[in-house]
């Protein structure tokens, strides 16, 4: 790959991943039972990770930050026996029906995009 496209490559994923991160935060911590902290969070998204698409932690705890103070995530702080203490996040209501509103946002944009490259209408 040319300098040029691997440039625009990284630029583009840089400006996708910055849409969908807050999408898979809130989606990872309405699954989980219990509330999560950043390192565990971290754990399961590479569990999940197949298509290449890695989210740092450098990236994970500013969009954790970011949707706890916009209300859709709550946190709780506990001593650690093994370090620094930990902030467990969980989804709220709100952050469970705003997950909904971006998931359909989601859907309806993937297929956009995907019938568009696929030549269709």
């Amino acid at each position: 790959m040319s300098e040029v496209a691997d440039s625009a490559v990284r630029k583009f994923q840089k400006e996708l991943n910055a849409g969908t991160v807050a999408l898979v935060l809130l989606s990872v911590l309405r699954r989980s039972k219990e509330p999560l902290y950043g390192y565990q969070i971290a754990k399961r998204l590479e569990e999940t990770e197949s298509s290449g698409m890695a989210i740092k932690q450098g990236t994970l705890y500013p969009v954790l930050r970011s949707l706890e103070a916009q209300g859709l995530l709550s946190s709780r702080v506990e001593p650690s026996v093994s370090g620094p203490p930990r902030k467990y996040y969980s989804i709220t209501g709100d952050g469970i029906e705003v997950l909904g509103a971006w998931t359909e946002v989601w859907r309806k944009t993937r297929a956009f995009v995907e019938t568009t490259l696929e030549g269709g209408r």
